[in-house]
């Protein structure tokens, strides 16, 4: 049967008839099953009369006491209470769907499937009784437009108008594919690092901080080389050997344990950007939401 007809089929099947037969082969009266349908038994023997006439059959017996289902009653009644007792339970689990809070949080792709996603287990065992969704998007969303709940963003914590919840900064480590570097003359300084491609994220602000953070003095080279607008990317590139990078530690640590990244030296530092949570003042105040803040700040805590 194709869509066409099984739609067409549904479409003409007397529902309405259906259920008061239903409720008169229940309770043996036109009276009580109006009652329970909160109609007139008028209504409720019309029902009758026009699915006997459907079917050509007669459902029930007419008996001083009410009435009583036939032999082809008797042999479709309890297929169809069951059928109506299972459409009921799935309205009430989709009243339940929609009566659950949930909480739409957005955050750049490489810090989801990174860092948020491995976590949000712990969130879902502590709160199974709210339903997170998560969009991953490098697009800074418009919070003020009420689609999205929490944004998990890395900056500088400047956002005007809105509720902002410092949560942890990222350490920043060069890392580079193994055997771009020659073990024998890999970098020993900081500096050293700038005989080698430099890959950069979109602002290409991390590596002239961080060689400064290390007493290097200002190089044009700190400032060359291929920027990316998404960490992912940039962490691809660097597996793919084009360069060193200057990655979240968090990011690397897969790369590195897996092989396929090398951290050339140990001088990590705290990047200038942190990772925030950013609310609308009145979302802030809703359970759900300050439950999910809650549990990202504790993890984030417990990661530092």
């Amino acid at each position: 049967m194709n869509l066409e007809k099984l739609n067409s089929s549904m479409a003409s099947l007397p529902l309405l008839a259906l259920r008061a037969f239903v409720e008169v082969g229940e309770r043996g009266s036109i009276k009580a099953a109006a009652q329970a349908l909160h109609v007139t038994p008028g209504a409720v023997s019309q029902q009758i009369r026009l699915l006997e006439d459907r079917v050509g059959l007669a459902l029930f017996t007419r008996e001083r006491q009410g009435l009583r289902l036939t032999l082809a009653g008797r042999s479709v009644h309890p297929a169809l209470l069951q059928a109506f007792a299972q459409m009921a339970q799935a309205m009430r689990s989709l009243e339940q769907t929609r009566a659950r809070p949930t909480l739409t949080v957005s955050t750049v792709a490489t810090f989801a499937a990174s860092w948020l996603v491995p976590r949000l287990g712990r969130f879902n065992q502590r709160h199974p009784e709210i339903e997170v969704r998560v969009e991953a998007t490098s697009d800074l969303v418009n919070m003020r437009q009420g689609r999205v709940d929490i944004a998990l963003r890395h900056g500088l914590g400047h956002y005007p108008g809105l509720d902002v919840r410092w949560l942890m900064a990222p350490v920043l480590v060069p890392v580079a594919r193994p055997g771009l570097v020659d073990a024998n003359a890999a970098p020993a300084a900081p500096a050293d690092c700038l005989d080698y491609p430099l890959l950069h994220d979109s602002d290409r602000a991390d590596w002239p901080l961080w060689l400064a953070a290390h007493g290097v003095a200002a190089d044009m080279r700190a400032e060359r080389g291929t920027a990316f607008e998404d960490d992912f990317l940039l962490m691809r590139a660097a597996v793919a050997g084009q360069g060193i990078a200057l990655v979240p530690q968090e990011y690397a640590i897969e790369e590195i344990a897996a092989g396929r990244l090398v951290q050339l030296l140990d001088k990590p530092w705290p990047a200038r950007f942190a990772y925030y949570a950013v609310m609308q003042p009145q979302a802030a105040q809703r359970p759900e939401v300050q439950a999910f803040v809650d549990w990202i700040a504790q993890e984030a805590q417990a990661g530092a």
